[in-house]
């Protein structure tokens, strides 16, 4: 919200006539006229002349509306998309990621969101393993909460799994301003981070941004490989191991 600024004007002093001046100009009034006059002839001499517009001065919500003219913002950039399909997916991610290729395009398109962005939590969320059970319960290839599915649902069913946790990506990028460094924190540790300090998250949340956004980007950014990626795979252990096992991928 926006909060208006006020601020107190100086008052301005008149000069006093002479005690001795008649009715004539005295000469504390003269001076005054005659800068009236020089204005006068000035206004009068720009009025006939053409202002270039590069001259005139130009505010930044003007600067902001010409620049998105001219270079308007991928919707893509902003993990959201309307009205959009895309059918290419980075290649940046592992084999195992790559496997779900066409499924991952497909749902991140009835989400609305970018398949880039779907497919960089998939990859930290269970790389590609439909079967991955977390410590808290979390289940399959996003690893969704379970008080987040139907009573009629399979948690487990690919499909269901992606539905449900994708919706829950787009609230939180709904909720980040289309941001997806920030929806990306809402996903690991709940919506409500997203309008806290980044200082308040909990080092899971930390660390879960260090490694989607770093991968995230690298995609968006159009590069074969990715240096965060790597990193990340040399800190998760056994789970693409596992996604291998269960997808029975090289």
């Amino acid at each position: 919200m926006s909060r208006a600024r006020f601020q107190n004007q100086n008052d301005w002093q008149t000069a006093a006539a002479s005690e001795n001046g008649s009715g004539c100009l005295s000469f504390y009034v003269l001076p005054p006229f005659a800068a009236l006059l020089i204005v006068g002839f000035v206004a009068l001499v720009a009025l006939k002349s053409p202002i270039s517009p590069a001259a005139l001065p130009v505010n930044n919500s003007t600067m902001v509306l010409q620049s998105a003219a001219t270079n308007p913002t991928p919707i893509w950039s902003l993990g959201l998309h309307e009205n959009t399909s895309s059918s290419m997916l980075s290649p940046i991610f592992t084999k195992e990621i790559q496997h779900w290729s066409n499924d991952i395009v497909r749902w991140a398109n009835a989400a609305a969101v970018d398949p880039n962005l779907a497919a960089t939590i998939m990859q930290i969320e269970s790389c590609g393993d439909p079967r991955a059970l977390s410590s808290a319960g979390a289940m399959g290839l996003f690893q969704v909460m379970p008080f987040h599915f139907y009573p009629t649902d399979n948690p487990f069913d690919p499909d269901t799994n992606a539905a449900r946790g994708l919706a829950y990506l787009k609230r939180s990028l709904e909720a980040a301003g289309g941001n997806p460094d920030l929806a990306l924190a809402g996903y690991n540790g709940g919506i409500g981070v997203i309008s806290r300090a980044q200082t308040s998250w909990a080092a899971e949340t930390q660390r879960y941004i260090y490694w989607g956004s770093g991968i995230y980007h690298d995609a968006q950014a159009g590069l074969s490989e990715s240096a965060r990626l790597d990193e990340w795979r040399t800190r998760a252990g056994g789970l693409c191991s596992r996604a291998r096992q269960r997808l029975g991928t090289p």
